[in-house]
């Protein structure tokens, strides 16, 4: 079993940064491809950033490229989101994500179903 904890959402002005962290617990979590996703109200749950086991490889959704970094420190079993450049329209419950892999493809890990661990979820706000 694995336990993932948000923390870090909050209100924001645009343009503004926030910096989301996820931390795990488990001692295999270096073994294991996170990834975040968001909700926002009355849309689907969405994948923002994927990460593989290693940090090697990475992926992020058309919306938040060149804006959002995702990265991953093992030691700590700890995942971040560093959110730049907000936009109103990245208001939404971010969620993270684990699940075991030490193959990564981004197209398989872009899609939530491929997940078997949730955290419970931060709400980040951006106002215009």
């Amino acid at each position: 079993q694995v336990q993932l904890v948000e923390s870090g959402g909050g209100l924001v002005q645009a343009g503004g940064s926030l910096r989301l962290s996820c931390a795990a617990s488990g001692r295999t979590f270096g073994s294991y491809a996170m990834g975040w996703f968001r909700q926002a109200p009355g849309k689907e749950r969405d994948v923002v950033a994927t990460i593989s086991w290693s940090g090697g490889s990475t992926y992020y959704a058309d919306s938040v490229k060149g804006r959002f970094t995702i990265s991953r420190d093992n030691a700590k079993n700890t995942v971040f989101l560093q959110m730049n450049s907000l936009k109103p329209e990245d208001t939404a419950v971010y969620y993270c994500a684990a699940t075991p892999g030490t193959y990564y493809s981004a197209l398989y890990y872009a899609k939530g179903s491929k997940y078997d661990y949730w955290g419970q979820g931060t709400q980040v706000t951006v106002s215009s």
